[in-house]
C-alpha cells in the first residue's frame, strides 16, 4: 500500500504502518496533552494505542496464519487509523474455510482479553470493568474492554467485517457462492444505513446526532459490500471460460532495439496500450504505456525499449480460464499479459477486454454462469 512504512516481519509476514497512523498517533498525543496539561498522560494516550493496535496486528495475523493453513499466502499487513488490514492473496473457495479464516481474527481478541483478565486476577490487582473503564478504568481495564469491542464489532454481519465472511460462509454452505455473497452485502449495506442515520440524526438516549465516525463507517460498509458483491459475481462469471475466448488476436509486437518513437507511432495508429516485445519468437519484456511516458518525459524517444520494458511479466496460456487470469493479473497489478499456446505467443489479455467480454456477455443476455 502507497505512503506505507514497512516496520518489520512476523511469521515471514511484512507489516506496514501507513503514514496516516503516524498522523493519528500524534492527534492522540496532543488531545491528551490538551486535556490533562501533563506529558506523561501524552505519553499514556500514545502507549494505549500502540498496544490497542497490536492486538489489531494479532487480529489480522490470527486471519493470516489460518490461511496459511489452507495453502492461501498473506502479501503484508498494514496499520491505518481505522484499524489494520491483512491481504490475502484470495479467500478459500469452501465455505468452511472461509468461516475459519474470518473466525481466526476475533478468536485472538478474545484469548488476549481472557489472558489479560485471568493475568490480573492472578496478580490480585482487581478493576470494574463497567462502561466507565474505557476512559477512567485501569490500562489493563481499557486494553481488555477495547479487546472485547474489537469482537463484537468486527462480528457485525456486514462487510468487509468478519461477521460478513462469517455470514457468507454459513450460506454457501446452502447454496451458490454468489447468491451468499448478494444476501450477506445486502444485510451489510442495510447495517451501514442505519450507522449512517445514527450518525446523522442519532437515537435519542443512544447515540448523539453528528457523529462522523458513524458517517464514516456507514460509507466504508456499504462501499465494502458493494465491491465484494461485484467481484464475486464477475470471477463466478469468468469461471470455465478459457482465455482464448476473451484474448486480443490483433496486435503489435516490438523488438528490444525498437525505440520510443516506435512505440509512440504504434499507440497513435490504435488502441493498444501495452506492447510485448519480441526476441525472435521469444517473448522477452512488455513495454507499458506509462513506462513509455515516463521515459519520453525523461530520456526521450530514442530510449530503447530492451531499456524500459519489463521483464518481470505475467505469461497467460490460452486454456487457462479468465477467472485465473483476472486473479494473476489483480495480484500483480499488472493491466496486460502475454498468452501462450505452445510455446508460441498467439494473443494478449488485458483487464480492459475482460471487462468488455463480460459487458457483451451481459448485453447479449448470455453470462456464463449466475446465481
Amino acid at each position: 500500500m502507497k505512503w506505507s512504512l514497512r516496520i518489520g516481519k512476523l511469521f515471514g509476514i511484512p507489516v506496514f504502518i501507513h503514514f496516516t497512523f503516524l498522523l493519528f498517533l500524534a492527534w492522540v498525543g496532543a488531545m491528551s496533552w490538551h486535556e490533562a496539561q501533563s506529558l506523561s498522560a501524552a505519553l499514556e494516550g500514545v502507549l494505549f494505542i500502540c498496544t490497542i493496535f497490536a492486538c489489531v496486528v494479532l487480529h489480522e495475523l490470527g486471519h493470516a496464519l489460518t490461511a496459511r493453513r489452507y495453502g492461501i499466502p498473506t502479501r503484508d499487513i498494514t496499520l491505518l487509523p481505522i484499524g489494520g488490514v491483512a491481504r490475502l492473496e484470495r479467500m478459500p473457495d469452501d465455505p468452511r474455510q472461509e468461516l475459519w479464516v474470518a473466525l481466526a481474527g476475533p478468536v485472538v481478541n478474545v484469548v488476549i482479553a481472557a489472558a489479560l483478565f485471568v493475568g490480573s486476577q492472578v496478580s490480585a490487582s482487581m478493576f470494574s470493568l463497567g462502561v466507565e473503564g474505557l476512559t477512567t478504568g485501569s490500562f489493563v481495564a481499557r486494553v481488555i474492554v477495547v479487546n472485547i469491542f474489537l469482537v463484537l464489532f468486527n462480528l457485525l454481519p456486514a462487510f468487509p467485517m468478519d461477521g460478513g465472511r462469517v455470514l457468507r460462509a454459513l450460506l454457501a454452505t446452502r447454496m451458490e457462492y454468489p447468491r451468499a455473497t448478494r444476501i450477506a452485502a445486502t444485510i451489510g449495506q442495510s447495517m451501514a444505513l442505519l450507522f449512517g442515520l445514527a450518525g446523522l440524526v442519532g437515537f435519542p438516549g443512544v447515540i448523539e446526532s453528528g457523529n462522523p465516525m458513524l458517517v464514516f463507517i456507514a460509507l466504508f460498509v456499504w462501499i465494502g459490500a458493494a465491491q465484494e458483491a461485484n467481484m464475486v459475481q464477475m470471477k463466478y462469471n469468468l469461471s470455465g471460460i478459457p482465455v482464448s475466448r476473451a484474448m486480443v488476436t490483433e496486435f503489435h509486437t516490438l523488438r528490444p532495439d525498437s525505440t520510443m518513437a516506435d512505440a509512440v507511432d504504434l499507440t497513435l495508429k490504435g488502441t493498444q496500450r501495452d506492447f510485448p516485445v519480441m526476441d525472435g519468437d521469444r517473448v522477452v519484456g512488455v513495454l507499458r504505456q506509462s513506462d513509455m511516458l515516463r521515459t519520453l518525459a525523461r530520456e526521450g524517444a530514442s530510449t530503447r525499449a530492451a531499456d524500459v520494458m519489463q521483464t518481470d511479466f505475467e505469461v497467460v496460456q490460452a486454456s487457462e480460464t479468465l477467472e485465473a487470469a483476472f486473479r494473476r493479473l489483480s495480484e500483480r497489478r499488472c493491466n496486460t499479459a502475454p498468452v501462450s499456446f505452445q510455446g508460441r505467443l498467439v494473443g494478449m489479455v488485458t483487464m480492459d477486454n475482460i471487462g468488455e467480454f463480460l459487458a457483451i456477455q451481459g448485453a447479449m443476455g448470455r453470462p456464463h454462469r449466475s446465481a
